[in-house]
């Protein structure tokens, strides 16, 4: 049976008719029905009310809505999802300060100086910042992170970046051709010099390498060992205000002040962090059960923006999700994508136009996530306001447009479903990670649209997966995964190489081509320290996607945080300020 757009989201999503006005937290909000109202995050706050003075006592409760467990490597060298990264934050942090514009500064344990004549940065770390065992930090903790993840044995997903690459020596060292990186000059134990081959715009906003190596902490294990190692998984350390007290795998970790840090006294007894599941992470936030809970499944705060004791919070989020088309693979001699288009079931890209016409994202934005999640028109995520091309556009939704494409590249029906232009039957495996409350009516929506139109589009391996798995095996090209539905969340650093980068293993849809590699190279040239040129470049890049569709985007979206009222110093602002840094952050008492 074909649906028509009318039949299949009524199927799918429901409808609603009437027009209504919401208000939230004093916020004024429009809504498209009664039944499903339409937000804006710019009408939410960003930073809690409550200005009380913190009381210096208690434990911060935060759930993690999540239907997996947290995968558990909590070293900032080799974590490979964002639960893992989300948890260090509370007990490891950067050495470097952004600002709002995702630019370093130098307020944090690290300062840096640029000579741009002599191509080097002399970093310089703050004296008497301590890891929670008590040793004091030193400048080889932050040059044995180099040398980790540039070490030929290192198997992780980083490295790959011109942060690293321009580094001089870093490639020869990671070859194995040399037994140090010799662009590191050490000074003394508090001061180096790094000699790049250029000083390139992405060093200042996420190309220098953010995290100190707990060098003596991890003595005796070969670096083959340290992603695995109970040091690594059940005993981190770091420098941050809070230091893990214990972690019950996959579950919960427990954190504890501590009083040495760097910057002052911590402004609670500790913080406790537990994985809850979606489908009840509301109903605990109202029984008082957490002060907070990370990525909260904005589909459901219509339903709970009015609960006692809560105060709603606002931002854009870095986050795209996105349909990659596997258009190759990954090659582990060569370190970089293998692209054969011409060898791949997605490879034709009048197939992958056709799919992009045929899903109504708008739609599913306003149903799906009441408009906290808007269409994506573009891989680069309007979070970088400055680079974001607002001009380009999502193809028309149209069924009768996916038809006629597909009928004219040579997709002809046999029966309910179309055939390769050779002739040869055309079945399309999707990847689908499952486990919030819409996630398996998303998966039916595209897979019904695009059957639709004729593609005979099903689940790999008929089932949902799970967020580890799912990852896993994508990363590994697992045989059988055609496209997949997947999200990014950006960094401080708007280059797209990190993801698409013919030399980035996080370049999942194994995309590469001349047009691309010449692109991703201007636009880290030290020319593009013009930030004008650099938007022109980035607006090229941009419309270089859209032409070559090895990814779809699908949406945009922001944050809804529910924090308790008797937090202080909370805020979702982007950059740094010392006011809501994590160690300021209390808890009050409630008044009766």
């Amino acid at each position: 049976m074909r649906f028509t757009k009318k039949k299949l989201m009524s199927a799918v999503l429901g409808t609603g008719v009437a027009l209504a006005v919401l208000g939230v937290n004093g916020a004024d909000v429009s809504a498209q029905d009664d039944e499903h109202p339409i937000f804006n995050y710019e009408d939410f706050p960003k930073t809690v009310s409550n200005d009380a003075e913190p009381s210096g006592e208690g434990e911060l409760r935060i759930a993690y809505s999540s239907d997996a467990p947290f995968e558990g490597t909590f070293n900032w060298a080799f974590y490979t999802n964002v639960v893992d990264s989300r948890i260090m934050g509370y007990f490891d942090e950067s050495v470097f300060t952004i600002d709002e514009n995702q630019m370093f500064t130098q307020e944090g344990a690290m300062q840096f100086d640029i000579d741009e004549e002599e191509r080097t940065v002399t970093f310089t770390l703050q004296e008497g910042v301590l890891w929670h065992d008590g040793v004091e930090a030193t400048i080889h903790d932050y040059v044995a992170s180099y040398e980790v993840i540039g070490h030929p044995d290192y198997e992780g997903v980083r490295g790959s970046t011109l942060g690293f690459s321009l580094l001089e020596g870093f490639n020869e060292y990671r070859d194995g051709e040399a037994d140090e990186i010799s662009g590191i000059e050490v000074i003394d134990d508090y001061t180096a010099v790094f000699h790049y081959e250029e000083i390139i715009p992405s060093l200042l906003s996420g190309g220098f390498w953010a995290y100190l190596f707990p060098t003596h902490h991890y003595e005796g294990l070969e670096v083959g060992e340290i992603a695995e190692s109970d040091l690594t998984r059940q005993t981190p350390i770091g420098i941050g205000p809070y230091q893990v007290s214990s972690i019950s795998p996959g579950e919960s970790v427990t954190y504890e002040r501590f009083d040495d840090y760097w910057r002052g006294t911590p402004s609670m007894d500790g913080i406790v962090l537990e994985i809850v599941s979606p489908s009840t992470v509301a109903t605990a936030m109202q029984n008082n059960d957490y002060h907070y809970t990370i990525a909260f499944p904005v589909n459901q705060f219509p339903d709970v923006a009015e609960i006692e004791g809560v105060e709603w919070l606002a931002n854009m989020s870095s986050v795209l999700s996105y349909v990659g088309f596997k258009l190759g693979e990954w090659d582990d001699e060569a370190g970089e994508v293998d692209y054969k288009p011409e060898e791949m079931k997605m490879g034709d890209i009048e197939l992958r136009r056709a799919m992009w016409h045929a899903i109504d994202n708008e739609t599913v934005a306003e149903r799906f996530y009441n408009g906290l999640r808007w269409e994506g028109t573009t891989l680069l995520p309007p979070y970088y306001a400055s680079y974001f091309d607002e001009t380009i556009e999502s193809p028309e939704y149209s069924p009768e447009i996916a038809e006629e494409i597909l009928d004219e590249a040579g997709y002809e029906y046999d029966g309910d479903y179309r055939l390769t232009p050779e002739g040869e039957e055309l079945e399309i495996s999707m990847a689908f990670i499952g486990g919030s409350d819409v996630a398996e009516a998303l998966a039916n929506y595209y897979i019904q649209s695009w059957r639709n139109v004729g593609l005979n589009v099903s689940l790999y391996n008929d089932r949902m997966l799970e967020f580890n798995a799912f990852y896993d095996m994508v990363d590994e090209d697992a045989e059988g995964i055609d496209i997949y539905q997947g999200s990014w969340a950006y960094g401080s650093d708007a280059d797209p190489a990190h993801f698409y980068g013919r030399g980035a293993r996080n370049n999942y849809p194994r995309y590469a081509s001349e047009a691309n590699d010449e692109l991703l190279e201007k636009i880290n040239s030290p020319e593009a320290f013009d930030n004008e040129y650099r938007t022109e470049l980035f607006y090229e890049w941009q419309e270089l996607m859209r032409e070559e569709m090895p990814v779809i985007p699908i949406l945009y979206g922001s944050g809804v945080h529910p924090v308790s009222t008797d937090v202080v110093n909370f805020t979702v602002e982007y950059g740094f300020n010392e006011e809501t840094a994590l160690y300021n952050i209390g808890l009050v008492e409630e008044e009766e």
